[in-house]
């Protein structure tokens, strides 16, 4: 109970802090004393959110493989999206759809995982 209890509590602190960082980083970067540098308080709330997720899903999911997988789809897909949004910030214009490959990767896997998983005997 206590081990899913500390699960619960760091990944609402890190879905809070990762959501505040993607929907207004200007305020998070004022409260933290950071550099409002948009781009990377988007990406530093996406990698927060993935956190908060995979743990989540590990009290769910007993396949670390599947979890993993399930984290990184998320974290790289939003983080694509971006890249995308944040063009006229810098980077690549090919970073997007670089990143959105990986997703694509990693969804085909996470469903072959998942099937996997499904068809071991319990």
């Amino acid at each position: 109970m206590i081990v899913t209890i500390a699960v619960v509590v760091g990944a609402a602190m890190m879905l809070a802090a990762g959501v505040w960082m993607r929907i207004d980083p200007a305020s998070f970067a004022e409260w933290a004393g950071w550099p409002n540098h948009v781009h990377f308080l988007h990406d530093a709330g996406v990698f927060q959110i993935g956190i908060g997720l995979m743990m989540l899903a590990a009290l769910w999911w007993r396949d670390v493989i599947a979890v993993v997988l399930a984290g990184f789809l998320f974290t790289n897909t939003f983080h694509a999206i971006n890249h995308l949004q944040d063009q006229s910030m810098g980077g690549r214009a090919s970073d997007w759809w670089i990143l959105g490959l990986f997703s694509l990767l990693a969804g085909v896997a996470l469903v072959l995982r998942l099937r996997a998983v499904r068809g071991r005997p319990a």
